[in-house]
Parts: C-alpha cells; structure tokens; sequence
C-alpha cells in the first residue's frame, strides 16, 4: 500500500517518525513535503500536494496521511477535492469508523494533541480498517461527491 505523507512546520518532525515507523511496518510512503522545518509554511500547499498526488495515483488502496497543529486545517483542505475523504481521527474507535463507514482515504493527525505514541494504533487501525461497503455507506459517498 502506498502512503502520501505531508505536513506543515507544526507537523514536521511527526512526519519524519511517521515515516520511519511506516516504512519499517513494510508500507511504501512518499514524502509530499515539507523538505524541511519552515515556520512560514502554510498548511494548504502541503495538502493539496498530497491529495493531488493520492487522486493522481488513482489506486484504491493508496492513501494519504496528514499532519499540522491541530490536524483541523489539513482536514478542511483535504475535503475541498472531489473524491478525497478526510477524517480527523484521535482514537482507535474514530479511526475504524471512519474507514469501515465512510471510506476515508485521508488521515489528518494533530501534532499538538495526539501523542506520537498514542498515534501509532491510530494510523494502524485506519490502515488495517476495510471499507465496509454497505449500500447507505455507499449512496452517502455518492451523495459527498455530488455536493458542490
């Protein structure tokens, strides 16, 4: 499974654990940015870059993780483009139910909220978590994409 990986200054060196923890659990992660800690970086750039990248990808097992101060703004951006589903995930329980229901193909995490050790289950259940396929579960998604 591939993972798009970004985050702005808040969320830099999250990234950088994140990335080392996912790649030893055998995952393939791309670093969509930021190279390099900037606290004049702004969170839509780094977003929109790994969005675009996920819907470019255009596999259904790609996703996308990312990573800012309160995981807020990277949510809200993330959401602006079709076909992204992002989720704001603090537990385990938020995190599979926002795969199994919703079929969320981003994860935004808080760097400022959500220990990195206390993130690690989350990201494994999210990733490990099947889209259920109910019926309603799929009319909604149709119904997301159709709004705007």
């Amino acid at each position: 499974m591939k993972i798009y990986l970004a985050a702005d200054h808040n969320g830099f060196e999250y990234k950088r654990k994140l990335m080392d923890f996912l790649g030893r659990s055998g995952y393939e992660v791309i670093d969509e940015g930021n190279i390099s800690p900037n606290p004049d970086d702004d969170f839509p750039q780094f977003a929109g870059e790994a969005v675009t990248a996920l819907l470019a990808d255009g596999s259904p097992d790609s996703r996308a993780i990312l990573i800012c101060g309160s995981g807020q703004g990277m949510c809200m951006a993330a959401n602006r483009f079709k076909g992204i589903r992002a989720s704001l995930c603090w537990n385990l329980e938020e995190a599979r139910a926002s795969r199994n229901d919703d079929d969320s193909n981003v994860l935004c995490l808080a760097s400022r909220y959500t220990d990195f050790e206390d993130a690690k289950p989350i990201v494994l259940a999210w990733l490990a978590t099947p889209f259920a396929g109910a019926p309603r579960f799929i009319r909604r998604i149709k119904q997301l994409d159709e709004l705007g």
